[in-house]
């Protein structure tokens, strides 16, 4: 497809009509494929053509059509979607891993990440380095000569620490490690990671992509060497892929995730605004008063549709959260319905006391995923449970 822009590209990128012509894109329900004779079967299996499907565990037009467009936005020379976004951070850290080899890990992550590097990767004989993702003296300190990945969240769940992508791609190169980032707070509307050098980038589909509270789904997205050889091989043999239905869902998102995020963006800076103004501790790298706000805005452009609050105490945000009436208690984030997560004792329960406190995660740490509704609303609604 031509160098068009983002949002061009989220409605006519991967688009494959059938025979009628539909205007919308097709949903192929279907597990397997038939064939002509038993030589296109077998010649089929062994080469596969563009746009020959063999069972839908290796791929369908419809996740085919997704795994285009998404790739197309994120500027990916490849795509691999996946059942839902740990699958996708799993099956990234997995394909590239072995027994011997040694991961450097930024500590701030979602619950199940830091899990998946901590426990999963330990036990099969990873050589795991936990180091603060926003200082890159750490990063430096930490490779060694069997480092083979360097993983972060270029925005940390929930801190929302920015990690300098370009800083951290140059001490991977230094000992030949390949960069996976977790982009789902960044989402593909402020994505520049691919340009900025990363080897992989992996999505929650089901976060800002879908955005609608309907499906799971993920994707790794890197260059066609690592997708389509490692990163493939080992998700289609272990079956982590996306359903065609999800697909066909996340495809129709994308055609309007950036007026989504576009206007949750707008939504979180002017609720962050006004509640620091009001003299609470507001985490959002939107506004001049975070530590990293050049760092965001050279990075990312925009401070992205969540902010963190930070209160006294767990029963103080308990009682926040119990107040509420418009943004919903819930663990996702990225919807177009506003969201508000206590992650001591939801996303993040699974961590020690001392890992959440070493990640930021203070007992009256509040993320609030600020959705499509009026502003001025949502604000009425922070400041009632606040009082």
């Amino acid at each position: 497809m031509k160098d068009y822009s983002k949002q061009t590209a989220a409605v006519q990128s991967g688009v494959k009509r059938s025979q009628f012509g539909e205007l919308s894109e097709a949903l192929y329900l279907t597990q397997c494929f038939a064939y002509d004779t038993a030589e296109d079967a077998e010649r089929r299996f062994k080469e596969p053509r563009e746009d020959e499907f063999v069972y839908s565990r290796y791929g369908s037009p419809t996740v085919a059509m997704f795994e285009e467009r998404i790739a197309a936005i994120e500027g990916a020379e490849s795509a691999f979607s996946t059942a839902s976004g740990m699958a996708a951070v799993s099956g990234a850290l997995m394909s590239l891993l072995k027994a011997g080899d040694h991961i450097v890990s930024a500590r701030a992550l979602f619950g199940s990440c830091h899990f998946v590097v901590d426990t999963i990767l330990a036990d099969f004989g990873v050589e795991v380095t936990f180091v603060n993702g926003s200082d890159i003296d750490e990063w430096k300190a930490a490779v060694r000569e069997n480092t083979k990945v360097l993983f972060f969240e270029s925005i940390a769940n929930p801190t929302l620490e920015i990690v300098d992508i370009e800083a951290v791609v140059g001490v991977a190169k230094s000992v030949g490690a390949h960069v996976v980032v977790d982009n789902a707070f960044a989402t593909p509307v402020y994505s520049k990671a691919i340009e900025q050098g990363v080897d992989i980038v992996c999505y929650s589909a089901t976060k800002h992509i879908d955005g609608q509270g309907r499906a799971m789904g993920g994707v790794i997205l890197g260059s066609h060497d690592l997708i389509e050889g490692p990163v493939k091989t080992f998700m289609r043999h272990t079956g982590g892929c996306m359903s065609a239905f999800n697909a066909w869902v996340m495809l129709k998102s994308l055609e309007t995730l950036e007026l989504r995020v576009s206007r949750q963006t707008e939504n979180a800076l002017k609720l962050a605004r006004e509640i620091e103004k009001l003299g609470y501790d507001v985490i959002y790298p939107g506004l001049e008063s975070h530590p990293q706000y050049d760092l965001c805005m050279s990075q990312h452009g925009a401070g992205g549709t969540i902010f963190s609050l930070r209160l006294e105490d767990k029963d103080t945000a308990f009682a926040f959260l119990n107040k509420l009436e418009i943004f919903s208690i819930s663990n996702n984030l990225g919807d177009a319905k506003s969201i508000a997560t206590h992650p001591a004792t939801t996303t993040h329960q699974r961590m020690t006391e001392e890992q959440r406190l070493a990640a930021g995660i203070t007992p009256g740490l509040l993320r609030m995923s600020v959705g499509i509704e009026a502003a001025e609303d949502l604000l009425a609604d922070v400041l009632n449970a606040l009082g």
